[in-house]
């Protein structure tokens, strides 16, 4: 938990920065939206409410659906698989609902580190915000090394980087135009998500009854041998990792209020989506790909395989008779998987942006250009996307899952940091007398839901990878346990050198932040 002893670091210091207060009324279109340095250019509010709400809908549908999911069920079973998904889904709805609230009440751009600097302390939000930059970057990788994976699907003979190197300059190019350039790329792409997962859901209700694709299985695949759990309590607690890896993308709404026009109203609008699209999509999704593949199928996606080109949803479309919705669906996952890069390097840019606009990164991150695009941080980001590379050289099913391990990892801490933070935010707001009816939205199961949300995470971050533990695997532990001791000397060094400490909560600067000025 955060830091709970000595001198405490008032909200005005030079390490923890106070935001100004709150504009009467939010912003318009056009706007700055964060303070520059040097007198220059800022963020600017260009996202529009379609934007939010389809950021909010597509932002988790990515390859962790459409590609890592068949692990699951081949680990632990449809109903393992199902049971994970499920509870990551009941810890990410709480998650949500606690961001939510501190979102519409607080719209900027690097959300997490700015609630982490501002309810907890300097240091944590020190951490919390590098914390959050690396699990974004190297998602961003571990989506260029996919792609190189689903190009196999065409072209067999081209090795990975080159398709690694081609995206990353098309991603880097999109964002390098504008806020409103990636929110209306964005827009397209989840919109072929969401048809892409909604016509699947029908064909594999329609393959369940026999319809289409010959006899249906039945309730086979939940019967057969070990199905439908496989290896008991621990296999599901071990693939929680994967099924959280898949939601992340769900708090990307956090961070777009930053760049919102009127996040007072679309925020809470765009977290209320959050459980139809739990319930709908992934749920869904497991469900029929339980009943349509065995778990013990070779072709369905392990985490020790190195050939993961067969997707689940590629598996059941090419087995309902249609030839060519193998490929179409395969195009499909690479939009994904493009979608998924195009917002990891705009979460990542923006919060490296917010980390230099508070001092806690080099002061060039901070420069924005005239379109309101934090250029430099956008660069320094994508050239961590040149992990992508290693797949020319150790195999790109063995980089994959390397960098889904340590981006998931980073994800469960920023997910702590929320619950941390959205606990810490309404104690203090209360403690000070402030009325509940005066937030745009309460979050409805306070403290259960940040409480339940913070014992969750924990339990799945220590009890991700229990095999390498038991086994003695010292690579496997680093690669999944990595992500723990980087974000403590974050912690504990920027407490040492700035001697900051937990901000009291009457001390606690609730008020909400400036739309217009976004810090």
């Amino acid at each position: 938990m955060p830091d709970t002893s000595g001198p405490t670091g008032t909200p005005g210091s030079a390490s923890a920065p106070r935001a100004p207060r709150a504009a009467a009324e939010p912003a318009t279109a056009g706007t700055e939206s964060t303070a520059s340095p040097d007198g220059e250019h800022g963020l600017k509010r260009s996202l529009s409410a379609r934007h939010l709400q389809m950021i909010a809908i597509g932002g988790a549908i990515g390859t962790g659906l459409f590609v890592a999911s068949g692990a699951t069920i081949a680990q632990a079973g449809p109903g393992g698989a199902l049971t994970a998904y499920i509870l990551v889904g009941l810890m990410v709805l709480l998650l949500m609902q606690s961001l939510g609230e501190m979102a519409a009440h607080m719209p900027v751009a690097g959300s997490f580190q700015a609630y982490a600097t501002r309810f907890v302390s300097a240091s944590f939000g020190f951490a919390i915000g590098w914390n959050y930059w690396f699990n974004w970057a190297i998602t961003v990788a571990a989506e260029l090394v996919a792609s190189g994976i689903v190009m196999r699907f065409w072209l067999p003979g081209a090795p990975g980087w080159i398709w690694a190197a081609i995206f990353l300059t098309v991603l880097t190019s999109l964002n390098a135009l504008s806020a409103r350039a990636y929110g209306e790329g964005e827009f397209w792409f989840a919109a072929i998500k969401v048809i892409t997962v909604i016509v699947f859901l029908i064909a594999g209700v329609a393959m369940i009854l026999g319809i289409m694709g010959g006899t249906s299985p039945g309730l086979e695949n939940w019967r057969a041998g070990e199905a439908p759990f496989i290896g008991g309590p621990l296999a599901v607690i071990s693939i929680i990792m994967i099924a959280g890896f898949s939601f992340q993308g769900t708090e990307l709404v956090g961070v777009a209020a930053g760049e919102s026009r009127d996040p007072r109203r679309e925020v809470p609008r765009a977290i209320r989506t959050v459980f139809w699209r739990i319930m709908l999509f992934y749920i869904g999704a497991i469900i029929v790909i339980g009943f349509l593949i065995p778990a013990t199928d070779p072709h369905l996606l392990r985490a020790s395989e190195t050939d993961i080109a067969s997707s689940p949803f590629t598996l059941v479309f090419a087995r309902s008779g249609i030839a060519a919705a193998a490929a179409v669906m395969n195009a499909v996952i690479l939009t994904a998987i493009l979608s998924a890069g195009n917002s990891g390097l705009y979460a990542s840019t923006r919060m490296l942006h917010a980390l230099a606009v508070h001092g806690q990164a080099p002061r060039i991150f901070a420069r924005t250009t005239s379109r309101g695009v934090p250029l430099a941080a956008l660069l320094g980001t994508s050239a961590v996307g040149l992990f992508a590379f290693l797949t020319a050289l150790i195999g790109e099913g063995a980089a994959y899952t390397w960098l889904l391990n340590v981006s998931a990892l980073s994800g469960f801490i920023a997910w702590v940091g929320i619950a941390v933070c959205h606990f810490r935010f309404r104690r203090a707001y209360v403690h000070q007398g402030h009325d509940l009816a005066a937030l745009p939205y309460r979050a409805p199961l306070f403290p259960l839901g940040p409480i339940l949300a913070f014992a969750m995470c924990i339990i799945v971050i220590l009890g991700q990878n229990y095999e390498a533990i038991f086994a003695g695997n010292l690579a496997h532990v680093a690669s999944s346990y990595i992500g723990l001791p980087v974000f403590a000397a974050l912690w504990l060094g920027h407490r040492l050198v700035t001697r900051t400490r937990m901000v009291p909560l009457e001390q606690i600067d609730v008020s909400g932040t400036n739309v217009a000025a976004g810090h």
